[in-house]
């Protein structure tokens, strides 16, 4: 994917996050995470009904990175299985750790293939993916 669009998808889901905004709703599982290196923080609030993720919300302050890779993974997620849902994140885990991985399933998710070249930034591509799989391993 060519670097230009890559940062355009970047700052418009930093500009205009999936699912900004929390929830007052005691059927959301909620975690907290935050990046120990930085001021990253997110609140993330999941909605699992039959198995399926329904909702997942965020709030906090956080970095282009942080926040992009936690919308774009929330588009990616809603939707699926508890089981798809867990897998992506892994096949995630997987890019950014440069192991083998399913790079079709991560969709747009795999313009941070290259962030382990800035590796103050690996925590920040994590963060709210892994607050998600954490929620989902509860």
């Amino acid at each position: 994917m060519d670097n230009e669009i890559k940062r355009e998808l970047i700052l418009e889901h930093f500009n205009n996050p999936v699912n900004k905004g929390l929830v007052d709703d005691p059927s959301y599982i909620k975690e907290s995470k935050s990046n120990a290196s930085c001021i990253d923080h997110f609140t993330i609030e999941l909605k699992l009904e039959d198995d399926i993720v329904k909702d997942i919300r965020f709030d906090g302050e956080a970095c282009a990175i942080a926040t992009s890779s936690l919308s774009i993974a929330i588009s990616k997620l809603i939707g699926k299985t508890k089981e798809e849902a867990i897998n992506i994140i892994d096949n995630y885990n997987k890019m950014i750790a440069h192991e083998e991985y399913d790079k079709d399933l991560l969709e747009e998710l795999n313009i941070y293939e290259d962030i382990s070249k800035q590796p103050a930034r690996v925590n920040c591509a994590l963060l709210g993916i892994n607050g998600i799989k954490d929620i989902l391993k509860k």
